[in-house]
């Protein structure tokens, strides 16, 4: 598959920059029904050595435009299982096919639950059971708010050749922390609002304590997932 953007190396001796390990083909299904082929690359040298990796999708026509690229932290319980409790699922769903027909790269994170790791997301949801929402559910547990940290995604741009992006997401904190870490982002485009009645104390956290630009009240009833 031919490279969608062009590689720029990065700054620094080979030996102390984070490198691609690997690129295989990847063929997918989209939501939507498409059969897609996108590219999947891992990584030697990141500083958490975490096993993270990047999907990089072209679109049929290249523009020259800069890349789109969604920075997604591993849930399982949404991505994998259809969990209707948060958006996490359907957010990839949609990166996917937005990225695909943009171009671009999703850098998916090995960062479950806000960093908190998939057993104690579970312990959390227990609590969330009892009435404490998502953030306070962590504090319970003697954890952050938020414990992910997105250098590693510039990291996975940097050796890439990617340093300039448009960043799909709602979250200002992924903005502004890979801005710190050198990447350039010169737009930041949201995703669609995925509401239910699941998952919206979630959503409505995450725009209070984080001030996600999640527009709940401008989400129609019958665009609600059930």
């Amino acid at each position: 598959m031919a490279r969608l953007f062009p590689r720029f190396p990065p700054a620094g001796s080979e030996r102390d920059q984070p490198s691609v390990r690997n690129s295989v083909s990847l063929p997918i299904a989209l939501a939507d029904g498409r059969m897609v082929v996108g590219r999947m690359h891992s990584f030697d040298g990141l500083s958490d050595e975490g096993e993270h990796f990047a999907l990089e999708l072209a679109p049929r026509t290249l523009s020259g435009a800069v890349p789109l690229v969604r920075v997604h932290s591993e849930c399982v319980t949404g991505d994998v299982l259809g969990s209707l409790r948060c958006d996490c699922g359907a957010q990839m769903r949609e990166a996917l096919q937005r990225i695909h027909d943009d171009g671009g790269f999703i850098l998916y994170l090995r960062q479950e639950g806000r960093g908190i790791g998939l057993y104690r997301k579970l312990d959390a949801y227990r609590l969330q059971e009892q009435g404490l929402d998502t953030f306070s559910a962590n504090r319970a547990l003697g954890r952050g708010d938020d414990e992910r940290r997105f250098n590693v995604a510039a990291e996975m741009l940097s050796a890439l050749g990617v340093p300039r992006i448009r960043l799909l997401s709602n979250n200002p904190a992924k903005k502004l922390q890979l801005i710190d870490c050198g990447i350039a982002v010169d737009t930041m485009e949201l995703t669609g609002v995925h509401v239910s009645r699941h998952n919206r104390s979630y959503l409505e956290a995450k725009v209070l304590h984080t001030q996600h630009q999640i527009a709940l009240d401008s989400e129609l009833p019958e665009k609600q997932v059930p």
